[in-house]
């Protein structure tokens, strides 16, 4: 497990931050955060908001535990639950405000957003909340050589365009009451990061061949997507007596 990562993903304190003002002011009573990770958004947004309760859940047994600790040394276990089941057809819901960042693969067959996944989130959220989408996007189309670079089977298909992302939430029953992109320096963050320990770890013990190979590997792959990736993070409006 990385210990130089505060987010799994693009996202800055700064702009964390600035995302927690806007749905706190919303004083949500529950909180829900689909495929939460160590939940260290969902945990921000219940020190801002006193009253709220939150659940989170997720299959990863590693994050969640983080998860469990970290809302213990600040005091917030008595109001958080982090939960190891699946967010498919999930009774948790609906919530005043419902955190999906980078997850809603949880919520369908497809690692794209699909129309499903988007109206599974309509249904979990409050008619008076709010949803905060965090989902992958290109900033760009890549060229057949870029996505051969990229993870294995990349294909254009695994993310839309952020106008599409943008008319899939429309048309999935929310308004964008906000959009905004990752910066390339929140991405390089993130990806140092994530390797980071990893690297210091293997210049101290060259001879590990396998961890060498997975960490050149991986560097290769955020290159070829370097710029071409980025990360849309939506603050949706629920459409009122929408219906699927």
């Amino acid at each position: 497990m990385t210990t130089r990562l505060t987010f799994h993903g693009p996202l800055s304190s700064a702009r964390a931050d600035t995302i927690v003002g806007r749905l706190s002011a919303n004083r949500p009573h529950t909180v829900l955060d689909i495929g939460c990770g160590w939940g260290e958004l969902l945990l921000r947004v219940l020190e801002a908001v006193p009253e709220a309760r939150g659940t989170g859940v997720d299959l990863n047994e590693t994050d969640l535990g983080r998860g469990r600790r970290s809302a213990e040394e600040r005091g917030l276990a008595g109001r958080v639950a982090f939960l190891a089941e699946s967010a498919r057809d999930t009774a948790h819901g609906p919530a005043d405000l419902v955190l999906c960042l980078g997850a809603t693969q949880a919520l369908s067959d497809a690692d794209c957003p699909t129309p499903e996944a988007l109206r599974s989130l309509r249904r979990l959220v409050t008619d008076h909340g709010r949803v905060l989408l965090g989902e992958g996007v290109w900033d760009r189309r890549p060229t057949p050589a870029e996505l051969a670079g990229m993870w294995p089977g990349a294909a254009e298909s695994d993310h839309l365009t952020l106008p599409a992302l943008l008319d899939l939430a429309v048309e999935s029953g929310f308004r964008p009451e906000w959009t905004e992109t990752a910066t390339l320096p929140e991405w390089e963050e993130f990806e140092s990061g994530c390797q980071a320990d990893q690297e210091v770890w293997l210049a101290a013990n060259p001879d590990a061949v396998e961890v060498r190979e997975r960490l050149d590997r991986h560097r290769a792959q955020w290159m070829s997507y370097r710029g071409i990736l980025g990360m849309a993070y939506l603050t949706l409006v629920p459409v009122r007596d929408w219906t699927a």
